[in-house]
């Protein structure tokens, strides 16, 4: 056989025996011994070399030695890095000095003069340093005009600069509190840079002092940069009397699409970052939603819904805010706004305008199970505490809302004005939904069934408020969840204190009558009778004597008299008891001065059986000429 015919045999892994020999001949790699790694240099980590002709050196200094020498090594790369590091050495050093509470006025004037001359001319570019910024705030606090106006005329050209730096900020405050003359040159300054700079979470801060302390006109002004550029660009736009966005638009002419679109190009961002805390932007928020089309306002609702939320409470604005979330939210905002408030309920109900968003809630959401258990359960914690808060009466409003929602013997006219608003884009859509709702009522069966229709009817209900009915949401809310029980056990044991308390006496009259409806009065009707001995005991005490001083009988408190007076013309169960336990067999001690008032209730109320109880003994002292009837006929 030839060797042309030969093929090459095949080895294993399918190679050929031509590979195989190539693969044999090569040649292998060198790898160093055990002994030559050793030598080998390993890379050191580690402490940094010094410097120095020496490296050696250091091993052999004491510990103390090394942290000198580490200091002055930090202090050289300090001064290579900072070019004024010296300077501000030698600001801190005089601070240390000037801050001092028990300071004369003399040494401080020559150290604030010394160190504004150390820093004149390098203002500028050293405001933006800690320590420097903490001089210079000394220095505005308790330098002299002149010496605040060299400061002032220093910084004003680099004042939006400064407004983005953090410890800046601190100090461009101080300088607008310091005249009307400057807080009018800063907001000068922030001309066509007011939405930016509230984009930013320290820039924002300047805006809010300046917002915070300026004038009605220089409020509107900041406010009009970020509702048209129109109103950013022209001076004498911005100065305009209108106050709300809608007014503005009208008088001026301005396109309410274009309107829109510049403040939501603002709002948004606002949003997304959380930058909310501040009372502009709630001012901000409020007129948008006023404007806002559907999508817009559905946006602000579900980017608060939740922690934002208990961040804007605090203002009257931002409480609005809040409100209109509640009102127009869906079920899930709802929830997510509800939960994010344990732990905050003593707080907000305490709050002036908290208060009024627990009473929203109370008047609004469905889901009286998730408010029991997030609102209710804390607010049980301190009911006496709410009672008797005599701050601003806050703490009662809620409660009141529950006894007797929106009366305005309780809330102001401002506080009802606050749970009446509504966002007119989606008020329109709910109540195109209930049409809706309504035309299909009147339709067949068969016809009214579209699951579609009925989903979204479902999710816009909350558009318009709650869809349950309000007797049967309080009743859950007060019977049911055993705060009307609590309540009253509240009233009962602490019954003196509460009656002769200014701050306690409408919730006492509230619980008493059983609230609005009779609500309290079927399934609590014992425990009311209780409560009923209870203030009755309180009023049963002896008359003290005339000599005794500073001795007042609970009766004859002026703001208790009154509130006597309408338990008993509204209540006849209490009328009855107080009678029989106080009264009777004594109304001729009681029948002069405003006690008075009090007897002829009796004879004044409609209900029968008690104005024939009381009629035997009060009659012969109205006939006598003891006691006078007001505005009525002597009885027959």
């Amino acid at each position: 056989m030839s060797s042309k015919g030969l093929k090459p045999t095949k080895r294993k892994g399918n190679e050929t025996s031509e590979n195989f020999d190539a693969k044999k001949s090569k040649k292998p790699k060198l790898v160093s011994s055990n002994s030559d790694k050793k030598h080998q240099e390993q890379p050191k980590f580690g402490k940094p070399k010094s410097f120095g002709d020496n490296n050696n050196n250091t091993g052999s200094l004491s510990s103390k030695e090394r942290r000198i020498q580490a200091k002055e090594l930090s202090e050289a790369r300090k001064k290579r890095r900072k070019p004024h590091y010296t300077l501000e050495q030698e600001l801190g050093t005089l601070w240390e000095k000037m801050r001092r509470r028990n300071i004369g006025k003399e040494e401080r004037s020559k150290l604030l003069s010394e160190a504004l001359q150390k820093m004149k001319g390098k203002i500028p570019e050293i405001a933006g340093s800690k320590v420097s910024s903490r001089v210079l705030q000394t220095c505005v606090k308790y330098g002299s005009k002149a010496e605040k106006e060299a400061v002032f005329k220093e910084l004003q050209p680099h004042f939006l600069t400064l407004a983005e730096n953090a410890y800046a900020v601190h100090l461009l405050t101080k300088m607008m509190d310091a005249s009307k003359e400057e807080l009018s040159a800063c907001i000068s300054s922030l001309r066509g840079k007011v939405a930016s700079l509230l984009r930013q979470m320290v820039g924002s801060v300047v805006v809010e002092h300046a917002y915070h302390i300026g004038t009605a006109a220089q409020k509107q002004e900041l406010l009009g940069e970020l509702y048209s550029k129109e109103l950013q660009l022209f001076k004498g736009l911005a100065s305009t009397t209108e106050k709300s966005v809608v007014d503005i638009i009208k008088k001026l002419g301005l396109q309410k699409d274009a309107v829109v679109r510049r403040m939501t190009s603002i709002v948004q961002p606002i949003l997304e970052k959380g930058i909310v805390d501040h009372t502009i932007i709630h001012k901000l928020l409020i007129e948008y939603l006023t404007i806002a089309d559907k999508t817009s306002a559905e946006f602000v609702i579900q980017q608060l819904a939740g922690p934002l939320l208990n961040r804007i409470i605090h203002t009257r604005d931002g409480a609005r805010v809040a409100i209109l979330c509640i009102k127009h939210g869906s079920a899930k905002d709802r929830k997510k706004i509800i939960k994010a408030m344990k732990g905050h309920v003593g707080k907000w109900a305490f709050d002036q305008f908290g208060s009024m968003v627990l009473a929203c809630i109370f008047s609004i959401v469905d889901d009286t199970k998730l408010v029991t258990k997030f609102i209710v359960r804390e607010l049980e914690a301190t009911l006496k505490d709410l009672v008797m808060e005599k701050c601003l009466q806050n703490g009662r409003k809620p409660l009141l809302q529950l006894l007797h929602p929106q009366c305005k013997r309780y809330f102001s006219p401002d506080d009802l004005a606050s749970l009446d608003l509504s966002i007119p884009s989606l008020k329109e859509l709910s109540e195109t939904s209930s049409q809706t709702k309504d035309s299909d009522s009147k339709v067949s069966g068969e016809e009214a069934k579209d699951e579609p229709e009925e989903i979204d009817l479902e999710e816009n209900a909350a558009v318009a408020g709650g869809k349950k009915d309000p007797l049967l949401r309080r009743q859950e809310l007060l019977v049911n969840s055993g705060l009307a029980e609590r309540l009253i056990d509240v009233c009962a044991e602490n019954a003196e204190e509460f009656l002769k308390s200014n701050f306690g006496k409408d919730l006492m009259y509230e619980v008493a009558v059983g609230g609005s409806d009779g609500i309290l009065c079927p399934s609590l009707s014992e425990k009311l009778s209780e409560l009923y001995e209870a203030i009755t005991s309180v009023a049963a005490e002896l008359k003290p004597e005339e000599t005794e001083k500073n001795s007042e009988h609970v009766l004859e408190y002026v703001h208790l008299c009154r509130t006597i007076r309408r338990l008993v013309l509204e209540c006849p169960a209490f009328a009855s008891t107080l009678f029989k336990n106080a009264l009777s067999g004594k109304c001729r001690s009681w029948a002069r001065g405003l006690c008075a008032k009090i007897l002829s209730a009796f004879l004044e109320t409609k209900d029968l059986q008690v104005r024939e109880m009381a009629k035997k003994e009060l009659q012969v002292l109205v006939n006598e000429g003891a006691l006078k009837i007001l505005g009525t006929e002597k009885p027959e």
